[in-house]
């Protein structure tokens, strides 16, 4: 239905970032399994932390390599599912799976340590929401997909500053996680007020902008990137995306302004639950201690 029978295995699942992939796992698993003796206070982890790490790292690849990754050249509602699977969903998933022993050893040389300004949260908070919106800037989004090493780093450059802001939110490393339980609940709402003005003017713009989905010379010169054979072939056999896609440029736009915004909408409120419910029940914990503590006159001997 899609037209992804007319394209090879090679471009719909990129062997080569499909083996990095799975070569990243499986050092992953040998780091927490058979070799996490290496590691200075390093214990075993649960079954959980392991499937969180797992599933984002292929939440990640399909999105960047997998079927979702090609059809976000075709159709702009791909293009944010991928976005939300890579920066929204993925990077919180991989910092639950990583215990705290190896993030030790991980930063344990980290050559930005005189750059701690780069880890506050406002600031992380701000930086991605400033790459991600201006990457939707319809001028900047066609030059970042016509141009294959741009495109590549600034992928990159927007998953790191996701970590970046995830960290604040779910530190691994009880030592280093600083931020009180209501200033993670602000943290949050901060993010869903940063993302809302590029999901807002990308629902509701009047026609079709970005010329990578509705053009279909330039959708053939950015499809280069991702198919193997000459695009030249793309153009002349299907006359443009609108071959491959199931909507008007204008619906296919809103659906994807409206998808990222709901996907992202969604794990906020899941992780605004998660804070709220381990503050709940840390509140009620220590509320029971202080009333236990008169009665056994451990108050009035400190």
């Amino acid at each position: 239905m899609l037209g992804l029978e007319y394209f090879s295995f090679s471009d719909l699942w990129s062997p080569l970032f499909l083996g990095f992939m799975l070569l990243a796992t499986i050092a992953y698993l040998m780091a927490v399994g058979p070799m996490r003796h290496r590691f200075a206070d390093s214990d075993k982890i649960s079954l959980a932390k392991k499937i969180s790490f797992v599933t984002g790292m292929v939440l990640l690849y399909v999105a960047q390599g997998g079927p979702i990754s090609f059809l976000s050249h075709m159709m702009f509602s791909f293009h944010m599912v991928a976005m939300a699977l890579s920066y929204i969903i993925a990077p919180p998933l991989l910092l639950m799976g990583t215990p705290a022993w190896l993030w030790r050893a991980i930063l344990k040389y980290n050559p930005l340590r005189k750059f701690g300004f780069l880890m506050n949260p406002i600031f992380a908070a701000v930086l991605f929401n400033v790459l991600f919106s201006l990457y939707h800037v319809p001028a900047v989004h066609d030059y970042v997909m016509l141009n294959f090493t741009v495109h590549r780093l600034y992928y990159i450059a927007l998953f790191i500053t996701s970590m970046m802001m995830w960290w604040p939110l779910l530190c691994p490393v009880p030592e280093w996680n600083n931020m009180s339980d209501v200033k993670k609940m602000g943290y949050i709402f901060l993010n869903s007020v940063l993302i809302t003005p590029a999901c807002g003017l990308i629902i509701f713009a009047g026609a079709p902008v970005y010329a990578t989905y509705n053009d279909p010379e330039i959708w053939s010169q950015a499809m280069g990137y991702c198919f193997s054979g000459d695009p030249a072939v793309l153009l002349e056999l299907y006359e443009g995306p609108a071959f491959f896609n199931l909507f008007t440029p204008l619906e296919d736009q809103q659906i994807g302004g409206i998808a990222m915004k709901l996907i992202q909408e969604f794990v906020n409120g899941s992780v605004l639950a998660y804070v709220f419910i381990h503050w709940f029940k840390r509140e009620s914990k220590d509320d029971d201690i202080m009333d236990v503590i008169p009665e056994t006159g451990q108050l009035n001997k400190a």
